[in-house]
């Protein structure tokens, strides 16, 4: 069995920005103790909720050393290094590895996408050029790629590939999935809405949206599961249900940053082209807030 990046809730981390856009480093930090301080098992950094498509390499790479800073080894960070050139995903995995990033989340080439051989090739060179554990991030709604159990089970074979964020939303692949490999390859769920699910069939955990806004809660849907009280887990999941659907009304991260600033967190809107939800968007997000305490 290979070495596990984190067990429980992760949160992929939304990045703050101030209101000429730049990035907002200071309320990063009081983001990432917020979750630390909440419970969350990992910081994912630069992934999409953190608006990686937008930002420079410059920024890329400041966002992850940051990071890395304020969660000072509290939990483990693991750091967004997908691209669609396999090239550069080696130069952000590289640079991730050198600042002390714990791990590497790698999203599959999207738009010049690639065959199910190209996506073992692609992991496997960027799993070459680093000693870093690599969770594959299979979300072919946004990439237009969908990486096949098989392909999964062929990369799950290079020591570095230890795991998948599975947002396919396909409950049969995550099956075979875990028939295939077995304990060679982790399972994360990329959805919140699937995290019990998951968990039921040997998943380790969740990469998630909700922890922005809900760390311990979602912690504690992953951990009542892993400590074997799963009718509780599954009730909190459902009694979330109404609240994850609202976070995913329109393009993430755009509700989940709209849901924060409602909570007084400051973190800006999204850079375009990602563009502010209308104000009945927001009315309706307010009120599925309302119902779940979050303000009021």
């Amino acid at each position: 069995m290979k070495k596990r990046i984190f067990t429980g809730a992760g949160v992929a981390i939304v990045t703050p920005m101030h209101a000429d856009g730049s990035v907002n480093y200071e309320k990063l930090k009081e983001l990432i103790d917020f979750q630390v301080e909440n419970g969350t098992d990992a910081i994912i950094i630069c992934g999409t909720t953190g608006e990686s498509a937008t930002l420079n390499h410059e920024e890329h790479l400041n966002v992850i050393r940051k990071a890395i800073e304020f969660t000072n080894q509290r939990i483990p960070v693991v750091a967004g290094a997908g691209s669609n050139d396999t090239s550069y995903s080696v130069v952000l995995a590289k640079e991730a590895e050198a600042m002390g990033a714990d791990g590497l989340l790698v999203v599959t080439p999207y738009y010049n996408k690639t065959s199910q051989r190209g996506l073992i090739a692609h992991y496997n060179q960027i799993a070459d050029s680093v000693n870093l554990p690599i969770i594959a991030y299979n979300v072919p709604s946004r990439t237009g790629t969908n990486i096949q159990p098989e392909t999964l089970k062929e990369m799950a074979k290079h020591p570095n590939i230890v795991a998948v964020k599975e947002a396919s939303g396909n409950i049969g692949a995550v099956v075979k999935i875990k028939a295939l490999c077995g304990d060679e390859l982790d399972i994360y769920s990329g959805n919140d809405d699937q995290i019990v699910p998951i968990l039921s069939l040997g998943g380790v955990g969740v990469i998630s949206v909700l922890s922005n806004v809900m760390p311990r809660q979602t912690h504690d849907i992953c951990q009542l599961y892993l400590d074997g009280n799963v009718k509780e887990s599954a009730a909190l999941q459902l009694k979330l249900l109404e609240f994850i659907n609202a976070l995913f009304m329109d393009v993430n991260p755009i509700p989940v940053k709209e849901a924060l600033n409602l909570m007084g967190m400051e973190v800006g809107e999204c850079r375009m082209p990602l563009f502010k939800m209308s104000e009945e968007q927001i009315a309706k997000l307010s009120a599925v807030m309302k119902t779940v305490g979050l303000i009021k």
